[in-house]
């Protein structure tokens, strides 16, 4: 995959797990009080060879998965996606298509007093879920949509006139 490029710039990173195949751990939620149903420091999406991701905030840690496997019927270990102590802002955006996943999750300094995201995360996934693409963009309000084209080999994230692709060739080439 290619390196992240433009602004917001971000590596490819391998989410570190002591045992990559290990899915004993229980599924976590976030840490962050919410009332009401359901809590937008909280997702999940299930792919269609049954396996699911789920994505969660903790609070003064950042952005953090776990995926699951229905052969061994638990959860992997949680991994950081995106490390900050920031406020967690708005909700979690996760969206899986033909063996992708594509997520954002945005944060900034006082987003718990209602101010905007200054942190928003991109990243995607493939395969075994373990390697995920990521990028940053700084002073953005985040991403609203995405949307993972048939085959899973495009993902675009979006906000009214502004986009940010991936493709599973280059990665993240850059923001629009």
């Amino acid at each position: 995959m290619g390196q992240p490029r433009g602004e917001g710039h971000a590596a490819a990173r391998e989410v570190s797990r002591a045992a990559t195949g290990d899915h004993s751990y229980p599924l976590r939620k976030s840490d962050i009080p919410w009332s009401g149903s359901p809590s937008p420091f909280n997702a999940q999406v299930k792919l269609a060879d049954g396996r699911r991701v789920a994505m969660h905030y903790m609070r003064g840690k950042g952005l953090f998965v776990q995926d699951y496997s229905p052969r061994a019927k638990g959860w992997s270990k949680p991994a950081v996606i995106y490390k900050t102590r920031t406020d967690a802002c708005q909700g979690i955006g996760l969206k899986a298509k033909d063996g992708t996943v594509a997520a954002f999750g945005d944060f900034a300094p006082w987003c718990a007093d209602g101010e905007p995201p200054m942190e928003s995360v991109a990243a995607v996934a493939t395969g075994s879920l373990t390697k995920w693409d990521k990028h940053l963009t700084r002073n953005f309000d985040g991403w609203e949509k995405i949307a993972v084209a048939p085959g899973g080999k495009k993902v675009t994230f979006s906000r009214y006139s502004k986009t940010l692709r991936w493709t599973k060739a280059a990665g993240f080439p850059g923001a629009n």
